[in-house]
């Protein structure tokens, strides 16, 4: 078979140890690799590549995707849904192997039932907030990035005895933020799952700094979105989701500690620096596993389908099941997680609490 390998939406590491995995096991199989470049874009305009074994051999320990990608949603215009279908033809496609997170999850799904395109589905988002899977790669890599950045952090907060608010990626799910808060020692979490109580927040800062703790670290979800904000004046990207990165939502954070407390109080906000560099061997294993999966399944004529992780297991599930239902942090992980950035020793005082 000629099948089709794309990666689509934002990047991350782990893409090209997945393009790896996928493209040694379809050689392996007797099938023909093709990269589709810029992801659904690639395929509207029919730009194809090559892949052989010498092209991705030593692509393991790369960040990024040799492939490119886009945020393109082809189902927004009919005529590039019908372009999308005529090269899918014209190029003798027998599958494809599509690399990515909800969005272009979403678009795979569509095409396989509305449209009967064979596709197989590898889930990658350092959201970590797709469904089916227990992780997603480039999770890891953006938490490591993230723990490394707070680790920074807190020498120069404790030298200037100031709070840092550390501004990570996360718009609808909190994991990055929960794993590099507690990883890192965070005084304070923030994620788009819980309501964000400043007030409260802003008291226990105060208290930590009368009992001796000169410094603090917040960590925030750049989705989270704040009680004196309407999400609804946010711009909209290709798949109807706000563009969060003129935001600040660390900066506005650190103000309103700043106001509220009178403490000293910066912002850092580590952004893109999560998507590239080198994957962690976390990653470079679970997505050449994914990879290799999906080129199984490939063979195996098994189609509509994501290679999730589930335990120590690479199985496939339902591309419905990953694509319909986000996997947000549960209540009950973030409660569990609070004992940590929020010490129970800590009492409320009776007086010189934060006022809302």
């Amino acid at each position: 078979m000629r099948v089709g390998i794309l990666t689509g939406g934002g990047d991350c590491p782990g893409l090209n140890p997945a393009i790896r995995g996928a493209t040694l096991r379809l050689i392996r199989d007797g099938h023909t690799p093709i990269g589709i470049l810029q992801g659904w874009k690639g395929l509207i305009e029919g730009n194809t590549v090559p892949l052989t074994e010498e092209r991705v051999d030593e692509i393991i320990r790369e960040g990024g995707t040799i492939l490119g990608t886009s945020r393109t949603n082809p189902f927004k215009s009919e005529s590039e849904l019908k372009r999308l279908l005529e090269n899918y033809e014209a190029l003798a496609l027998d599958a494809l192997i599509a690399i990515g997170g909800e969005d272009t999850l979403g678009v795979a799904y569509r095409l396989y039932e509305g449209h009967g395109i064979p596709v197989v589905g590898v889930p990658k988002t350092m959201d970590n907030d797709l469904g089916g899977t227990d992780f997603t790669f480039g999770f890891d890599s953006a938490v490591t990035v993230a723990v490394d950045a707070m680790d920074r952090l807190r020498d120069t907060a404790k030298s200037h005895a100031r709070v840092i608010v550390l501004e990570v990626m996360g718009r609808h799910a909190g994991w990055v933020a929960l794993y590099a808060g507690i990883g890192g020692g965070a005084d304070w979490i923030l994620i788009p799952e819980v309501p964000p109580d400043l007030d409260t927040m802003c008291d226990y800062l105060l208290r930590l700094y009368r009992q001796g703790k000169r410094y603090a670290l917040v960590v925030v979800s750049e989705g989270v979105i704040l009680p004196f904000e309407d999400p609804q004046n946010l711009p909209l990207d290709e798949f109807g989701h706000p563009i969060l990165r003129e935001r600040g939502v660390g900066a506005r954070v650190a103000r309103y500690i700043e106001e509220k407390t009178g403490l000293e109080t910066r912002d850092a906000v580590i952004g893109h620096i999560q998507r590239g560099g080198p994957p962690t061997p976390f990653d470079r294993m679970l997505a050449t596993r994914m990879g290799l999966k999906a080129a199984e399944l490939v063979s195996e004529r098994t189609f509509g389908v994501l290679t999730a992780l589930r335990g120590q297991e690479i199985v496939p599930v339902p591309l419905a099941e990953a694509v319909n239902r986000l996997k947000l942090v549960p209540p009950e992980l973030y409660e569990e997680a609070r004992q940590i950035f929020q010490r129970l020793h800590l009492q409320p005082e009776r007086s010189g609490t934060v006022q809302g």
